[in-house]
């Protein structure tokens, strides 16, 4: 058997979703030589292609974790990249809706939060306020956050790429990582799967396969321990006759995840989701990607809390998504591993990156780069 091709190259960037493909666009605008491998045989087929497809405000996340600070600094930058090359968005914003009593107090621990996270532009509404807004809303008092929108995802990673591209990253596809080894020199070997085996000795590694970082980690021979993942699926449901709504409408937040909320596509219809669904393993292959229809009551219910007018019969079955959490926690932080975090040289380390991930994107990579451009 021929052994395979060895090829000493700069950077090589694991994971072809939103964030992989930021990070490597980053780095190729710097001036460096990139390869973005990805295993499946499209751009952005698992957590990026599966999600609510919203820009957040950083209005949750715990005042000074890398949520709240990549999301926040990622929002300003993302909306202004999408301006300049016309990647499909629309600034709708959302209401924060209180629809009992008990949920009003709540509402001014969020609004604390968000300002300590520099989210200024937070306002309280009053019940009649809000339904000047929205008026099929059940609604005690609301929060309006301006700033909140909504993207073309799959838009949003075709421009990345062709700008990484364009740059001369090397996109390979259907390219699975199998294994690999860190060197004595800081170098790390990667066998890589394909049409033909390949091997690619990388000066520098990042580490951004999101589902499935933690067995990528464990494949490579020398690299630190790869943390727990938590896999959480969530179902989303569409609806099946024209919104009467122009925002966004979330509940208050509750078991690990933002609650079951209406969110608008770019051309207006509306899906509700996700609802919060923990595996019980942490193996993205065995992952089933089925909607779970048998869940359409519960989404009518909770639904219903802020919507009288939902019913079971207005939602169909639309899709779902896993979220990759740090485990241990029920709202973990992003955890990304640079050389000062591990002492092995230029390479960078992504877990858990879930939500604000697709809002944090460019606010990521330009640390990613940053951080493997510093001189040791």
């Amino acid at each position: 058997m021929t052994p395979p091709s060895i090829f000493d190259v700069d950077c090589v960037v694991a994971g072809a979703g939103v964030i992989g493909i930021a990070i490597a666009r980053a780095l190729a605008v710097q001036g460096r030589e990139v390869w973005l491998l990805e295993k499946n045989g499209h751009i952005g087929e698992e957590t990026s292609a599966r999600n609510s497809e919203v820009i957040h405000a950083g209005i949750y996340y715990d005042h000074g974790s890398l949520k709240a600070r990549h999301c926040v600094r990622g929002k300003a930058l993302l909306y202004q990249y999408c301006a300049d090359r016309g990647v499909p968005h629309r600034r709708c914003g959302k209401l924060i809706v209180a629809a009992s009593d008990d949920e009003v107090p709540r509402l001014a621990g969020i609004a604390d939060r968000a300002a300590l996270n520099g989210v200024g532009d937070l306002r309280p509404l009053t019940a009649t306020e809000a339904l000047q807004m929205e008026s099929e809303l059940n609604v005690k008092a609301a929060l309006w956050s301006p700033s909140t929108g909504i993207i073309d995802s799959h838009a949003l990673m075709l421009a990345l790429l062709g700008e990484a591209e364009a740059h001369g990253t090397t996109t390979a596809l259907r390219a699975p990582i199998m294994g690999g080894a860190l060197e004595p020199d800081g170098r790390i070997t990667l066998d890589i799967k394909g049409d033909e085996p390949l091997r690619l000795r990388a000066r520098s590694f990042v580490n951004a396969a999101g589902l499935w970082s933690a067995r990528l980690m464990r494949s490579i021979d020398g690299l630190p321990p790869s943390p727990d993942l938590a896999l959480v699926k969530g179902n989303y449901f569409r609806l099946r006759r024209k919104a009467p709504f122009s925002t966004l409408i979330y509940p208050v937040p509750r078991d690990g995840g933002l609650g079951v909320h209406l969110t608008l596509d770019m051309g207006g219809q509306a899906k509700f989701g996700p609802d919060t669904e923990w595996l019980t393993h942490d193996d993205p292959a065995k992952i089933d990607y089925a909607v779970s229809a048998d869940r359409r009551a519960g989404f009518a219910e909770a639904i219903s809390h802020y919507w009288p007018a939902i019913t079971t019969a207005d939602l169909i079955p639309a899709y779902t998504g896993v979220r990759p959490k740090l485990a241990g926690t029920a709202y973990p932080d992003f955890r990304i591993d640079g050389p000062d975090d591990h002492g092995l040289g230029p390479h960078v380390f992504l877990h858990g990156i879930e939500s604000p991930g697709l809002t944090s994107c460019l606010s990521i990579a330009s640390d990613v780069a940053d951080m493997l451009s510093r001189k040791p």
